[in-house]
């Protein structure tokens, strides 16, 4: 029998969204929760939901909740053939890849990150902080999106303090789910 699945994601969304852990007002310097990360060693099935919409990312063992984090998916634009708004960030399944690091910076887009671990198109498509400038620091209007609104190219930023622990404690070959 499968209690968790593509089915029941609504049901757990309605379950979710309802955490009393969560840090507000959002502070893109900090964890999401305001209690401990989880030990993912402990977990037997390990994996992470992204809604882009609802602008959240969920660390899962099977079907128990165990840390919600606010997140920063892909801008929408117009599908030249459906005409509907997609996200630059592409949905299904995809698994945690072995690209990660402290820094980037993409020259040709002007934008960087720090604490990233790849999921897609091997360091294409990443979990990191919020947005980076050229000499490195923040770019505060754009970590204001943080939770609350899209604004990436197709990347899922994280708050700096999730983005390192994701970097750090996410195992590669971890189910990345992202939905829209």
């Amino acid at each position: 029998m499968v209690l968790f699945g593509p089915a029941n994601w609504g049901t757990a969304r309605a379950a979710t969204s309802q955490s009393s852990h969560m840090r507000t007002p959002i502070d893109w310097h900090k964890s999401s929760e305001t209690v401990p990360y989880p030990d993912l060693k402990q977990a037997k099935n390990l994996w992470v939901k992204v809604e882009l919409k609802a602008n959240r990312t969920y660390i899962y063992d099977g079907n128990k909740l165990l840390y919600t984090m606010y997140s920063c998916g892909g801008v929408y634009q117009k599908d030249k053939q459906t005409g509907k708004m997609k996200s630059l960030t592409p949905t299904g399944t995809f698994h945690v890849q072995s690209e990660r690091g402290d820094h980037f910076f993409n020259s040709q887009l002007q934008v960087g990150a720090n604490y990233y671990t790849s999921w897609h198109d091997h360091g294409q498509y990443l979990f990191h902080s919020v947005p980076t400038t050229a000499d490195g620091s923040y770019n505060k209007v754009e970590a204001a999106k943080l939770g609350k609104t899209q604004g990436s190219h197709g990347c899922i930023r994280l708050s700096v303090a999730d983005a390192r622990w994701i970097e750090q404690n996410l195992p590669t070959g971890t189910k990345v789910v992202i939905v829209d």
